[in-house]
């Protein structure tokens, strides 16, 4: 008889969480739209992350849309007006979005060749041109990626700053490029003399747009913490959970490899708690000058 009454019991339980899956479900959207930041030209930020858009639909049982932007701030605006509900964004720009645009951490991206959720920043030159150290760039012309980028814009002001590096004075001439992609490619074209940008962008163009010859690399931050998908928080949790286990689940090794990427594993808010810090040292020493 309780043996009876146990086996009534988990079938009343499996029946009542298949209910509440079902009632769960059914509070999502019928489609959603996942954004990402433009490290590289529209045509390439497609053929990247089209795939992993094709997973998600699997994986969720709804339409995703993927919506490409020509700038950062283009993505966390979006989100903050609903226009995306997930998003593909850097570490500031994710501070940023969380702050303003209701973001939440999901799941963070794996660099293939270090094994860990991180990156560096570099800057770069041509090789041949003599620019070597950062003494060298004196005078020369340089390009940032984006106000709102990590390894692009923060992460190199920063270390300016404490060297007492004015880039107004410093350069001959500052430009926003917009994307890593196309910062490596104004180097590599000698339409600028130095740039910032980082490994894991620097190698998904290795072989296909450039190669390693073609650089002088002159400089190398400390690990950044990693590039990440997040979620607007007032999604129903269950969507987000689905969401977040689709991209760490995410197995494609063909396009995985092209991404320079491990996988994605999860993430917490306060992992980005260091870019934060970074942030408010630019501004502290900015209000000093």
């Amino acid at each position: 008889m309780f043996f009876k009454k146990k086996v009534i019991s988990a079938a009343v339980l499996l029946v009542l969480g298949s209910a509440n899956l079902s009632a769960n479900v059914s509070q999502w959207p019928k489609e959603i739209n996942f954004g990402v930041i433009p490290r590289a030209g529209a045509t390439s930020m497609i053929e990247t992350y089209g795939s992993l858009t094709k997973h998600l639909e699997a994986k969720l049982g709804i339409k995703v849309n993927l919506k490409t932007t020509s700038d950062y701030a283009g993505v966390i605006s979006a989100m903050k007006f609903n226009h995306v509900q997930i998003a593909y964004l850097g570490p500031k720009s994710y501070v940023e979005a969380a702050r303003r645009s209701k973001a939440e951490a999901l799941a963070v991206e794996i660099d293939a060749e270090t094994g860990i959720p991180g990156y560096y920043g570099m800057i770069i030159s041509k090789k041949g041109s003599n620019i070597k150290t950062l003494e060298d760039l004196k005078g020369k012309k340089w390009a940032f990626t984006s106000s709102h980028s990590t390894s692009g814009t923060l992460v190199p002001s920063v270390m300016f700053m404490k060297k007492d590096i004015k880039p107004k004075k410093y350069f001959s001439k500052i430009l926003y490029s917009g994307g890593h992609e196309a910062s490596i490619l104004s180097v590599k074209a000698g339409k600028i003399d130095a740039a910032s940008t980082n490994n894991l962008d620097f190698q998904r163009g290795l072989g296909k747009q450039w190669n390693k010859d073609d650089f002088n690399i002159i400089w190398k931050s400390d690990i950044i913490p990693g590039s990440l998908m997040t979620a607007r928080s007032d999604l129903p949790e269950s969507l987000k959970k689905a969401v977040k286990d689709a991209f760490i689940s995410y197995d494609d090794e063909v396009q995985l490899s092209k991404m320079k990427l491990k996988g994605f594993m999860s993430v917490k808010d306060s992992d980005y708690d260091s870019v934060r810090e970074l942030m408010k040292i630019k501004k502290s020493m900015k209000k000093k000058k």
